[in-house]
């Protein structure tokens, strides 16, 4: 019973880090003309946070019984 409240507490807190990362604030601080390994700023931070919001969740999940 535990456990299942650690999780759902990582879980919310995911979703809220999530929300915050693909905000307005935080995108507007990435649109900008330039270009890392000749991908603009905006698309690279998009694709890593989307990268690392998965692999969390990934790590957050109680495998399978």
């Amino acid at each position: 019973m535990k456990d299942d409240r650690i999780v759902a507490s990582r879980l919310i807190a995911l979703f809220l880090a999530g929300g915050l990362a693909f905000g307005y604030p935080l995108l507007a601080l990435f649109n900008v003309p330039e270009t890392v390994l000749g991908v603009p700023v905006l698309y690279a931070y998009l694709f890593g946070s989307w990268t690392i919001l998965i692999a969390l969740l990934v790590a957050i999940m109680p495998p399978r019984e």
